[in-house]
């Protein structure tokens, strides 16, 4: 199979998520009401890798929290051509902490994922053992969580949630706490994993040069409140792609010059906002 071409089926027209004139505000602890986005449009298409960079309190992970069903809205989301109501069971969601259940073994970790559609016992196990040796832990299962490295337990996480086999991944800096080397491998085993078996995926992260290296588009949004979508740019990067490999490319550098470009500005203006609430 090629990695470059998408294998989503014909009968999945339509796009995977699509949000039009989404609106999402919250009332903080003083009472005052606050807007974190604002008319923002967004279209993923099945199979699409898109990556949401912006700065820090921009609204990257309400939008995650909107499409997941988790959070009120104005506006439409539409899953597949569907309005959203309620959670959106054909999403899977990646946090950047963990959630793994301490008293539980790796193997169990991943298993109990499958219980809410009726899987226990031998299958589930057996499907359990299967995600953990496509996620290099095959022999890994009789650990705790305690008893892993932060990139093992990552790796715990993503085989727990790719094995319910989502449509579509919501991924929040999931790889944030891990070090540079580490978090380089996650992303070369999560670009695996999504070329073998192509989900929708919308992955949140702070780190420009990682939604580069994974992403066939990345988007930027504003700095908040009423944060918006600024600026789109296709990454025409080859696939498949090695992260320490791709970021020695020249195209590499002129991509990650022009998405800076687009956001340098919204990092210092969120840098100056937070400043002057510090002082106020």
């Amino acid at each position: 199979m090629d990695p470059g071409v998408s294998t989503a089926s014909p009968d999945r027209a339509e796009p995977a998520v699509e949000l039009r004139g989404i609106e999402v505000g919250f009332r903080l602890a003083d009472a005052t009401d606050y807007c974190a986005v604002r008319d923002v449009d967004l279209v993923i298409a099945p199979g699409e890798f898109v990556a949401i960079v912006g700065p820090t309190g921009c609204g990257k992970s309400t939008l995650l929290n909107a499409i997941a069903g988790l959070v009120s809205v104005r506006g439409a989301v539409q899953i597949f051509g569907t309005p959203l109501a309620g959670l959106n069971r054909r999403a899977g969601y990646l946090f950047q902490q963990d959630a793994l259940m301490p008293w539980k073994t790796a193997l169990a970790n991943v298993a109990v994922a499958l219980e809410p559609a009726g899987v226990r016992g031998a299958k589930a196990r057996e499907q359990a053992q299967s995600w953990l040796q496509r996620v290099g832990l095959g022999n890994f299962g009789d650990r705790y969580p305690h008893q892993l490295s932060g990139g093992q337990r990552k790796r715990v996480a993503l085989a727990q949630t790719l094995i319910r086999d989502p449509e579509i991944l919501l991924m929040d800096e999931p790889f944030g706490p891990l070090d540079a080397q580490t978090r380089a491998l996650m992303g070369d085993l999560l670009l695996s994993l999504w070329s073998a078996d192509r989900k929708a995926v919308l992955f949140v992260t702070h780190d420009l040069d990682e939604a580069i290296s994974l992403a066939d588009r990345v988007v930027v949004m504003s700095a908040g409140p009423a944060a918006r979508i600024i600026a789109e740019h296709r990454i025409d990067l080859p696939r498949p792609r090695i992260s320490a490999d791709i970021r020695h490319e020249p195209r590499f550098h002129t991509l990650q010059r022009a998405i800076w470009a687009d956001l340098r500005d919204e990092v210092m203006r969120a840098y100056a906002s937070g400043q002057a609430g510090a002082a106020a």
